[in-house]
C-alpha cells in the first residue's frame, strides 16, 4: 500500500492554517472517496471534504483509511456560512477534541474501542458525559408517543408488514393566497403532503382555483429559498416530486416546523399561494380528505379536512385546518362562532356549532353513526363539508370529501409463500391499483408461472380464521387466461366507504386461486409504495419476477416485480419489490434472506454483458445505472434482457423476469452529462446490520463489502479490491508496456500513456471523436479513454498480465489479446513473480536499468514515506501529526512500494471489552481487572520484603 499521498493529505488536514480554512484547500484533504456516494450537483449547500459531500451541520471524524482508521480524537464540522449576497454555503473546521474529555472518576480508566476519551471500566457514566458533548449536532428525532399518537379509537391497523427500520415521518401544509404582496391575493388553495425518509422528502400536492403552477419553492426559517422544484407539464391536478439530500439544518427546521412551501403560477397573471409545513397526528390515520375553497375572488381563504372512519362503528372523525376565514383582530383571542355542515346536493345532513379563534382556527369533531346512505355518498365522493362564519360579514368555504390523494402507488406482489397455506410453486402475481374520486377502483393484475388454470382472482380482507376467507370483490370475470397465468384489467365501481378506508390503510389483500390450489396459490397485501420519482410507475405495468422463469426453474415461495426505464441520457432506472422470501430455510446462514439483483442477457452461454444492480435487504431495491454498455442497451431494446434476484439458498437465481425497455441509445450511455444528485436518494431499502452478520462479508477501511463486490480503495486509487468470502484481495493496477517512443504521466491516471503530441496517431482524430466517452470494459466496470491500454481485471484472480486490452476509438469497442513474450538470450530464464506472464533473465545476466527507468524496473527500490527514505525490506512505525507514532501499525518497503499493516488482534469471546492506552489490542475487562489485582498483590509482597 502506497500511503505517501495519504500522509501528505494528513499533513494538509492538520496544519494550523488548514484547520481554519479546510474547505478552501485546493489539495485533497483526505483520500476518502466512494463510488456509492457521488457528490451532489452544484447549488446544493454543504461541504466537499476528502472526496465526500457533507450536509450543513454534519459532524464527522476524518477517516484515513486502512490500516490507520478513523481519527476519533479529531472532529470536523460543516458550518453554515452566508455570503454577502445571502447565499448559504458550508465551511469545514476541524479540531482536536481530546482536551474536551471529562476527567474520569476512577483511578484506572480505559480507552474503549471507537472512543477518544478514557472511561472507567465499570460503569458508563463518563461515556455518556462524553457523548453528550456532541448531542446538539445529532439528527432531531421525534418523540415516539407523539409521532404515533392516534386521535380516534382505531385499533385494527395491521403492523405485521411494517418495517421498524424504515422510519418515515409525514407532514402536511395548507397553502392559501399570500396577503402581504402588492398583487391581489390569490383565490387558489392547495394541500401538500410530505413524507420524510432518511435523506429525502417526497411530496404530493393537489391544488384548486389556480392555474397550473410552474415552480414549487421551499423556504427556510429566514425566508430564503432552500429548494426549488420546476413543475413538469401535465394534465393532472397533482404535482409529484422529491427533494433529495436534505441538509441536516433543513431537516431540523422541518422537524421544528420552520419551513414553508410556496406555489407560483405564471400562466396568465402571476399568482402565489403559500403555507407552513407542519406535523399532524391526524396524518397517521387519514383515509379521506377534502380541500375547501371560497367562491369569493382574491379572498385568500381556504382549508383542508383530514378524515377517517373509526374501527368498529360508522363514526367519521375529522380535523379542519383553516386559513383566512376568520379575520385577525386586536383583541386577545376573541371567540368566533362557526357552523360546520355535512351536505349532499345542497341539502344539509349534519350541522355542528362551535367557537374558534383567529390564533387557533383548527377544529376537530366526530360525526357519529353515519347511516347507509351517508356512507354510500361518502364512497362516491358526493358528500360536501362546509364551514361558515356567522354575522354580517360572513364567510364560507367548502369542498367535496374523497379518498386520500397521493402520488404513491397502490400495488401488490403476490407470492406462494404468502398464501394462506404457504407454498413453494415458483409462480408470481403482480397488481397495480388506482382509486378515483367517485370510488371507482381500476386494477391491472397479471399472473405468471402457475402450473394449473387460474379459477379465481379476489380482493379480500384478512381472515379471522385461517379456514374461512373474507372475500370482498371478485374480479375473476375480467381475467383472461393464458399459458402459465393470464391478465385481468378492469374497474370496480361499487367500493364501500369502509373498504376504501381499509385499502388506503394497507389492510386489503389480493388472492389468486388455481385448479390445483382452490383456496389460493398466490396472495399479496395491497400496499402503498412511496413515490420515488420513477414516472414509469404511473403508466406502465411492472415486469414480473418468478422462480419459474429461472433456468432451470426454481420452486420458490418468493415473487417480485420491477419497474425499469431508460431516460434520455441512456441511464437505466429500476425499482424492485419482492415478497415471500423465506426466512425459515436460511437459518444455517442467517435469519433474514439476502438478495442480489442482476441484469443481463437471456443467453446464459455469454457472460460478458451482466451488470450488478445493487444488493438489497428487506423487500425493496431501487437505483440507477449510468454506464451501461451498448450491447446491454440493445438487449433492453430488443426485450432479451432480464432481471434476476439471487439468494443464498439459490445463488444462481431465485426469481427472474424478462425486461423489455425500448430505447434509441445507439452509442451507449452518456454518463458524463448527468447531474450526479439525480440519483443520490435512489437508495435501496437495506439493513446494514444484516450485511455485518453475513459470514461472507468483508470489512475493509471501516466499511462492510458484500461477497463478490469490487471497489477502489480509499488509500490508493491505483488499486482495485474485491471481496471473496471474507477475504479482501487488493491488486495494484498493472501498467502495460508501451511501444511508443514518447510517453507522459497524466495526473488523473495510474499508468503512463503515449504522448500523441509527439507520436503519429494510428487512429484518425475524427474517428476517435465519434466515441468521446471511450470504451466500457465489463471486467473492471470502468470507462477507458480511446486509445488507452490496460491489463484486464478478472475477479477473483486480479489483473491478468498475460493479456492487454485496447480501447479502439474508431468503434468504441474493447480489443484484448495475449501478450507476446520477448525472446531471451540467457540459458536459464526465471519468472520473478508467480503472477508474471513472461520469464526474464536472472539479474546477473541483465544489465542494470538506468535511473530514469527505476519506476518501470523490477529490481530493488527504496521507498519514500513522508520526508524519509527507507531501503527495501526496512520496516518502521509511521508518525501522524497530532497523534504521534502509531506503534500498532508497521510499515515496510517492498520493492519501492510502501505497505502498512495493523497488528492482528485475537478475537475476544467476552462481552465487556476495553482498550488500555499504549495497547494495540482490546482486552476483556474481567481479565484486565484480574491482572491489575495480581499486580497489586505482587506490589504488597515487595513492600513486605
Amino acid at each position: 500500500m502506497d500511503v505517501l499521498p495519504l500522509l501528505a493529505a494528513v499533513c494538509v488536514l492538520f496544519s494550523p492554517h488548514t484547520l481554519a480554512l479546510a474547505s478552501r484547500a485546493k489539495a485533497p484533504a483526505l483520500p476518502i472517496q466512494s463510488e456509492r456516494e457521488p457528490l451532489p450537483s452544484k447549488g446544493v449547500s454543504g461541504c466537499s471534504f476528502g472526496g465526500r459531500f457533507y450536509s450543513l451541520e454534519d459532524m464527522w471524524h476524518p477517516d484515513l483509511g486502512d490500516p490507520f482508521g478513523v481519527m476519533h480524537c479529531v472532529m470536523c464540522h460543516c458550518e453554515p456560512q452566508r455570503s454577502r449576497r445571502g447565499k448559504v454555503f458550508g465551511k469545514v473546521s476541524c479540531k482536536n477534541i481530546k482536551q474536551d474529555c471529562p476527567e474520569p472518576s476512577c483511578d484506572d480508566p480505559v480507552l474503549l474501542p471507537g472512543h477518544c476519551c478514557k472511561t472507567c471500566p465499570k460503569g458508563d457514566s463518563d461515556r455518556k458525559a462524553t457523548e453528550s458533548l456532541f448531542d446538539g449536532f445529532e439528527f432531531f428525532q421525534e418523540k415516539e408517543d407523539d409521532l404515533h399518537k392516534s386521535y380516534n379509537d382505531r385499533s385494527y391497523l395491521s403492523s405485521e408488514q411494517m418495517n421498524t427500520g424504515d422510519s418515515k415521518t409525514d407532514f402536511v401544509a395548507l397553502l392559501t393566497g399570500v396577503t402581504d404582496l402588492w398583487l391581489p391575493s390569490s383565490s387558489g388553495v392547495a394541500r401538500a403532503r410530505f413524507t420524510l425518509t432518511k435523506t429525502s422528502l417526497a411530496f404530493s400536492i393537489t391544488y384548486q382555483r389556480i392555474n397550473r403552477p410552474s415552480t414549487i419553492l421551499f423556504l427556510d426559517s429566514e425566508g430564503n429559498t432552500a429548494f426549488e422544484f420546476r413543475v413538469p407539464h401535465a394534465e393532472s391536478e397533482m404535482i409529484c416530486g422529491v427533494w433529495r439530500n436534505l441538509p441536516k439544518s433543513h431537516m431540523r427546521q422541518l422537524q421544528e416546523e420552520q419551513l414553508r412551501v410556496s406555489i407560483v403560477a405564471t400562466d396568465g397573471r402571476r399568482e402565489e399561494i403559500q403555507g407552513k409545513i407542519i406535523k399532524h397526528r391526524a396524518l397517521f390515520a387519514e383515509t379521506f380528505s377534502a380541500t375547501l375553497t371560497s367562491d369569493e375572488e382574491n379572498s385568500g381563504m381556504g382549508g383542508i379536512a383530514m378524515l377517517t372512519l373509526s374501527d368498529t362503528e360508522n363514526n367519521l372523525h375529522f380535523i379542519l385546518l383553516m386559513q383566512g376565514i376568520i379575520p385577525p383582530t386586536e383583541k386577545a383571542s376573541p371567540l368566533v362562532p362557526i357552523r360546520v355542515k355535512l351536505q349532499y346536493r345542497q341539502h344539509s345532513l349534519r350541522e355542528i356549532h362551535a367557537n374558534v379563534t383567529a390564533q387557533d382556527p383548527d377544529f376537530a369533531e366526530v360525526l357519529t353513526d353515519l347511516n347507509s346512505r351517508e356512507l354510500f355518498w361518502l364512497s362516491r365522493g358526493q358528500l360536501q363539508i362546509v364551514v361558515e362564519t356567522e354575522g354580517h360579514n360572513a364567510h364560507r368555504i367548502s369542498g367535496y370529501i374523497t379518498g386520500r390523494k397521493s402520488c404513491d402507488t397502490l400495488q401488490s406482489v403476490m407470492s406462494s409463500g404468502d398464501a394462506l397455506t404457504p407454498l413453494k410453486t415458483g409462480a408470481v402475481g403482480s397488481a397495480v391499483f388506482s382509486l378515483h374520486d367517485n370510488g371507482t377502483l381500476d386494477y391491472q393484475v397479471q399472473v405468471s408461472g402457475v402450473s394449473s388454470t387460474v379459477v379465481g382472482v379476489t380482493i379480500e380482507m384478512k381472515p379471522r380464521r385461517r379456514s374461512k376467507r373474507s372475500v370482498l370483490y371478485d374480479v375473476t370475470e375480467n381475467f383472461a387466461a393464458a399459458a402459465g397465468g393470464g391478465r385481468a384489467v378492469g374497474s370496480y365501481g361499487r367500493m364501500e366507504a369502509r373498504h376504501i378506508h381499509m385499502l388506503l390503510q394497507n389492510e386489503l389483500f389480493i388472492n389468486v386461486a388455481t385448479a390445483e390450489h382452490s383456496e389460493g396459490e398466490l396472495r399479496g397485501q395491497i400496499r402503498t409504495l412511496l413515490y420515488s420519482g420513477l414516472d414509469s410507475r404511473t403508466h406502465e405495468l411492472p415486469f414480473s419476477l418468478a422462480g419459474q422463469f429461472v433456468s432451470p426453474p426454481v420452486r420458490t415461495s418468493a415473487g417480485g416485480h420491477a419497474w425499469v426505464s431508460v431516460d434520455e441520457r441512456c441511464h437505466l432506472h429500476y425499482e424492485i419489490v419482492v415478497n415471500g422470501l423465506s426466512k425459515g430455510d436460511d437459518l444455517t446462514v442467517n435469519a433474514h434472506l439476502h438478495g442480489l439483483a442482476e441484469i443481463g442477457e437471456i443467453d446464459e452461454s455469454k457472460t460478458n454483458h451482466k451488470r450488478l444492480l445493487t444488493g438489497f435487504y428487506g423487500e425493496q431495491a431501487q437505483g440507477v445505472l449510468k454506464d451501461l454498455s451498448m450491447e446491454l442497451l440493445r438487449h433492453l431494446d430488443k426485450g432479451t434482457a432480464f432481471i434476476q434476484v439471487s439468494t443464498k439458498m439459490n445463488p444462481r437465481g431465485e426469481i427472474r423476469g424478462r425486461i423489455h425497455v425500448p430505447n434509441s441509445c445507439e452509442f451507449g450511455s452518456r454518463g458524463e452529462v448527468v447531474e450526479e444528485a439525480e440519483f443520490d436518494d435512489l437508495v435501496f431499502v437495506r439493513d446494514p446490520e444484516e450485511l455485518r452478520k453475513d459470514p461472507h462479508t468483508c470489512f475493509f477501511e471501516g466499511e462492510h463489502h458484500a461477497h463478490g463486490s469490487r471497489w477502489t480503495p480509499h488509500y490508493n486509487s491505483c488499486f482495485s479490491c474485491t471481496c471473496q468470502k471474507k477475504t479482501v484481495i487488493c491488486d495494484p493496477v498493472i501498467c502495460p508496456a508501451l511501444t511508443c517512443p514518447h510517453t507522459y504521466q497524466p495526473d488523473d491516471k495510474c499508468c503512463p500513456v503515449c504522448d500523441e503530441r509527439k507520436t503519429p496517431k494510428e487512429i484518425p482524430a475524427e474517428k476517435t471523436e465519434e466515441h468521446p466517452e471511450g470504451c466500457y470494459f465489463e471486467g473492471d466496470q470502468k470507462m477507458h479513454a480511446p486509445g488507452t491500454m490496460w491489463h484486464p481485471f478478472v475477479p477473483p484472480f486480479g489483473y491478468i498480465k498475460c493479456a492487454v486490452c485496447t480501447c479502439k476509438g474508431a468503434t468504441g469497442e474493447v480489443h484484448c489479446e495475449k501478450v507476446t513474450c520477448p525472446p531471451l538470450t540467457c540459458s536459464h530464464p526465471i519468472r520473478r513473480n508467480p503472477s508474471d506472464c513472461c520469464k526474464v533473465c536472472p539479474p546477473e545476466d541483465t544489465p542494470l536499468p538506468e535511473e530514469g527507468e527505476l519506476m518501470q524496473a523490477d529490481g530493488t527500490r527504496h521507498c519514500k514515506f513522508g520526508k524519509n527514505y527507507y531501503q527495501n525490506s526496512e520496516n518502521w512505525h509511521p508518525r501522524v501529526p497530532l497523534v504521534g507514532e502509531m506503534k500498532c501499525i508497521t510499515c515496510w518497503c517492498d520493492h519501492g512500494v510502501t505497505k502498512c499493516q495493523r497488528k492482528q488482534c485475537p478475537l475476544l469471546s467476552c462481552s465487556n471489552i476495553t482498550r488500555r492506552e499504549g495497547k494495540c489490542c482490546p482486552e476483556c475487562a474481567d481479565e484486565f481487572t484480574k491482572e491489575e489485582e495480581m499486580k497489586m498483590v505482587e506490589k504488597k509482597k515487595n513492600w513486605r520484603q
